[in-house]
């Protein structure tokens, strides 16, 4: 039974943070450019952008993103404990 309770218990590993709106902010593109240069959609530009309802992460989406931004992905995503 100890076994079990151990298995149930919910930890706290921390979180990721998106910054997609500080780097886009810093070098001055609006997500309808992002959304130009990027061929992506306005909707999930701007759920990455407001870090809003994010449980999975596009990888093909972060990647456009690096190439556009000319930044590496660490620039973009933080994690925090």
């Amino acid at each position: 039974m100890n076994d079990f309770n151990s298995i149930m218990n919910i930890k706290e590993y921390g979180r990721i943070k998106i910054k997609l709106s500080e780097i886009m902010n810093s070098k001055g593109i609006t997500r309808n450019k992002m959304r130009t240069l990027t061929g992506v959609k306005y909707e999930v530009i701007d759920r990455y952008y407001k870090a809003e309802n994010v449980e999975r992460i596009d990888l093909d989406f972060f990647a456009k993103a690096c190439f556009v931004l000319n930044c590496s992905i660490s620039d973009l995503l933080e994690y925090e404990n």
